[in-house]
C-alpha cells in the first residue's frame, strides 16, 4: 500500500502557462507553409508535436473567427500569418460572385457576357487556369471564331461555351450532363462569370452551331492550325501522320447498323470515324466514315483534305495498320504526294537470315533500341491489272520476332520511302500504337465514345451496301468445297485400294460398279459445290438499303463533330502540359507521373487576384507532396513567360504557387 501510495500522482490540471501564444502560433503557420514537416517545425520552435498540431488548429479557428465577425472586411489568404508578404495580398475568401443581372436580363441585345473577376481566395478548381496557354495554342477558340463567327445574342457568347465545355473535360466531366456535378458559381469564377452555364443551356447553344452545318470546318481550320504550328519537339509534325478507324458503339434505342468491333470482338450498333493523328499521337482530324466503308477507301477520300491542312507539298509519311491495305492506294498516294509506312498482308515467303543485318533508332527522348533486320524491294500486283501484269514496287522492311512457342517468325513492313532509315521506319510504324493510346485515354478521360446528341436521321434507303445473304452464301461455298476435297481424297484413297488388294491375291478385278461406287461421296460433293456455286453467284453483290434494312437511322454528326473538336482540343492542351512538365521541370518521376500529376493540379484550390492592372493572377495552394508543389511550381514560372491572354479580356495571366517566388 505504501508503494502504491508513492506512485500517486497529483491531480491533473495546467502546470503552467501555454507555449502557444500568438507570437508562436504565427511562427509555426509560417514554417508549416514552407511545407515543413510537424516534427521538425516542433524541434525548431521548441514545443511537440502535438503542440505543433494544437497551433495550427488554433490558427484556423481564429482566422475563421475573425471572418466571421468582420463584416465586409476582407480575410486572410494564409490563416493567422504574422504579417501577410506584399506580394500575396489577402483576398476575401470565396466572395459572391460580381453581379451580372443586368446583363443576363439583357441577354437577348447582348452579344456575349465578357469575363469579369473578381479577388478571391481558395478558390475550388483554380488550377484549370494552367490550361490556358495550352489551349490557346490548340487553336480551337480562333478556329470558332472563323467559322462560325459568334453564336445569337445571349449571356454565354461562344467563347465562354467552349472554355467551359474544354475545361470540364479537362476536369473529368466532358458530357454537358457533367456540369451537374460543379456548383455553378465555383465553375463560374474560372469563367469571369457569376455561375457556369447549366446542361440545358450547353445543349441549347450547342445545338445552335451544329444547325449551321460547319463542323467539318472547324475540324479542318483545327487541323491547319496544329500541322503548321510550332510546337515543343513538334517543328516537324506533319512529316509523319497516322491513320486509324475508330468504332463508336451505340447503346441507345435507335435503328442503327451493326459494325464488327475489333474492341469488343463482335457486331454491334455502331458508327465509324476516320482519325488522323500526328507524329506525337495526338489527334490532328476526324471524319464520319460512310457505313460500312473501308479504311483504303476512306484514306483515298482523305488525301485532299490531308494536303490542305499541311498547307504545303512536301511529302508526308502515313502509317496504317492492315484494313488499310490495297496496292493500288499504295500507287495512288505516292503520286499524290503521300508515303505509305503499313504491315504487309497475306502469306510472304520468308528471307534468308544472311539478308538480317543490325539497325538502331534515337528516338525524341534520347532512347535508342536496335533491331535485327533485312531491307529489300518487292513488287506488289496491282489488284485492277493482275491480267495485263501491272506491278508497284515497294520498299519491304523484315523482322525476326520470337512467337509464343519458343520459335520465330518474320513480319514485314512496307513503305515507299526510300530514304528513311530503317531502323527509323520500324520505330515509326511501332508508334502507331500512340494513336490507340490516344483512344484509350481518350475514352478513360474524356468520353470519347459518349452519346453527346440522341438525335438522328433516317439513312438513305437509295444507298447500295453489301448484300449479307451473299455473304452466308460464300461461306457454304467454302463448306462445299472443304467436302468436295476431303470427298476426293477418300474417292482417291478408295481406288488405291481397289487396284492394291491385300497380299497373296493373285488376280485383280476392278469392275466399273466398284468404281461408281467408290466415286460416289466425290459425285455428291461435286454436284453439292456447282449448286452452292451458282447459287452464290445468282445473288446480287450489294443490294438497297430500304430493302435490307427498312427504317434504319444515322446518328448524330454535327454535334458529335463539335464535342470531338472540344475534345481534341482538351487533349492536346493536357499532353502539352504533361510535356511541359517532363521537359521543363524537375518532377523525378515525370516520364510515369506527369499526366496524373496534370490531372491533380487541374483540382487544385487557389487564389484569383485581379489587382495588378492588366494581369490576373492565379496563386494556388500547394500540392499535397513536396515534389509535386515544386514541379507544378516550375510549371507555372514556364506557363506564366507565355504571356497569355485570358480569352475575351486584356488581362495577361500569371501564375504561382502560394508562399512561392511570385511573377
Amino acid at each position: 500500500m505504501a508503494a502504491v501510495a508513492q506512485g500517486k500522482k497529483g491531480p491533473k490540471g495546467p502546470k503552467g502557462p501555454s507555449r502557444l501564444g500568438r507570437e508562436v502560433v504565427g511562427r509555426i503557420v509560417a514554417l508549416r507553409a514552407q511545407h515543413r514537416s510537424l516534427r521538425a517545425i516542433g524541434a525548431e520552435v521548441g514545443v511537440s508535436e502535438f503542440s505543433v498540431r494544437r497551433a495550427l488548429k488554433l490558427a484556423a479557428d481564429r482566422g475563421a473567427a475573425e471572418t466571421a465577425g468582420t463584416a465586409g472586411a476582407p480575410a486572410a489568404a494564409e490563416p493567422a500569418a504574422p504579417a501577410p508578404d506584399a506580394r500575396q495580398p489577402e483576398l476575401p475568401i470565396l466572395p459572391a460572385p460580381v453581379a451580372r443581372a443586368a446583363e443576363r436580363a439583357a441577354a437577348g441585345e447582348l452579344e456575349a457576357a465578357s469575363p469579369v473577376f473578381a479577388a478571391a481566395a481558395r478558390v475550388p478548381h483554380a488550377g484549370l487556369f494552367l490550361a490556358f496557354p495550352a489551349l490557346e495554342a490548340s487553336g480551337l477558340l480562333e478556329g470558332a471564331k472563323a467559322v462560325y463567327g459568334s453564336l445569337p445574342n445571349g449571356f454565354y457568347g461562344l467563347e465562354s461555351i467552349l472554355v467551359d465545355a474544354v475545361l470540364r473535360a479537362l476536369a473529368g466531366e466532358a458530357r454537358a450532363e457533367g456540369a451537374t456535378r460543379f456548383n455553378p458559381a465555383d465553375l463560374g469564377r474560372v469563367l469571369g462569370l457569376d455561375r457556369a452555364p447549366e446542361v440545358k443551356t450547353i445543349r441549347r447553344r450547342l445545338g445552335q452551331l451544329a444547325e449551321t452545318g460547319k463542323a467539318q470546318e472547324l475540324i479542318a481550320a483545327l487541323a491547319a492550325h496544329h500541322l503548321t504550328s510550332t510546337g515543343p519537339g513538334g517543328e516537324n509534325l506533319a512529316a509523319v501522320l497516322y491513320v486509324d478507324g475508330h468504332v463508336r458503339a451505340y447503346q441507345g434505342t435507335k435503328k442503327i447498323g451493326k459494325l464488327y468491333s475489333t474492341r469488343l470482338k463482335f457486331p454491334v450498333p455502331a458508327t465509324e470515324e476516320t482519325w488522323v493523328a500526328d507524329a506525337h499521337g495526338s489527334p490532328v482530324f476526324v471524319v464520319m466514315a460512310e457505313p460500312g466503308a473501308s479504311l483504303a477507301g476512306e484514306l483515298r477520300a482523305l488525301l485532299p483534305e490531308l494536303r490542305t491542312a499541311v498547307g504545303d507539298g512536301r511529302r508526308v509519311l502515313v502509317g496504317f495498320d492492315q484494313g488499310g491495305w490495297s496496292p493500288a492506294l499504295f500507287a495512288h498516294m505516292a503520286g499524290a504526294g503521300f508515303d505509305v509506312l503499313t504491315w504487309r498482308k497475306g502469306a510472304t515467303p520468308d528471307l534468308g537470315e544472311a539478308l538480317f543485318t543490325g539497325v538502331a533508332h534515337t528516338d525524341e527522348h534520347g532512347e535508342t533500341r536496335t533491331w535485327f533486320a533485312a531491307d529489300t524491294l518487292v513488287d506488289l500486283p496491282l489488284a485492277a491489272t493482275k491480267t495485263t501484269g501491272e506491278v508497284f514496287q515497294m520498299r519491304q522492311i523484315s523482322r525476326i520476332v520470337p512467337t509464343k512457342g519458343g520459335g520465330t517468325r518474320q513480319i514485314h513492313l512496307l513503305t515507299t520511302d526510300l530514304n528513311l532509315n530503317a531502323g527509323e521506319a520500324i520505330h515509326r510504324l511501332g508508334a502507331r500504337w500512340r494513336q490507340e493510346n490516344q483512344f484509350r485515354y481518350a475514352r478513360m478521360h474524356f468520353d470519347l465514345d459518349s452519346h453527346d446528341s440522341y438525335a438522328g436521321t433516317d439513312d438513305d434507303p437509295e444507298r447500295m451496301v453489301p448484300n449479307p445473304a451473299r455473304a452466308r452464301a460464300y461461306q457454304k461455298v467454302l463448306a462445299a468445297r472443304k467436302h468436295h476435297a476431303e470427298a476426293a481424297a477418300e474417292a482417291d484413297a478408295a481406288l488405291l485400294a481397289l487396284k492394291n488388294p491385300p497380299a497373296g491375291t493373285n488376280e485383280v478385278t476392278v469392275t466399273n460398279a466398284m468404281i461408281n461406287q467408290a466415286k460416289a461421296p466425290l459425285w455428291g460433293a461435286e454436284t453439292a459445290l456447282t449448286t452452292a456455286e451458282a447459287a452464290h453467284q445468282r445473288l446480287p453483290q450489294r443490294v438497297r438499303l430500304g430493302d435490307l434494312a427498312p427504317g434504319q437511322q444515322v446518328a448524330d454528326t454535327e454535334t458529335k463533330l463539335i464535342t470531338h473538336a472540344i475534345r481534341m482540343a482538351a487533349y492536346n492542351a493536357a499532353m502539352t502540359l504533361a510535356r511541359e512538365i517532363r521537359t521543363n521541370t524537375g518532377y523525378a518521376k515525370a516520364t510515369n507521373e506527369a499526366h496524373a500529376l496534370i490531372r491533380q493540379a487541374f483540382h487544385q484550390s487557389g487564389d484569383i487576384d485581379p489587382t495588378v492592372p492588366g494581369h490576373l493572377t492565379i496563386r494556388l495552394d500547394p500540392l499535397p507532396t513536396k515534389r509535386a508543389t515544386n514541379a507544378i511550381a516550375e510549371l507555372c514560372d514556364h506557363l506564366s513567360a507565355t504571356k497569355t491572354r485570358y480569352p475575351g479580356t486584356g488581362l495577361i495571366l500569371r501564375y504561382a504557387l502560394k508562399n512561392t517566388t511570385q511573377p
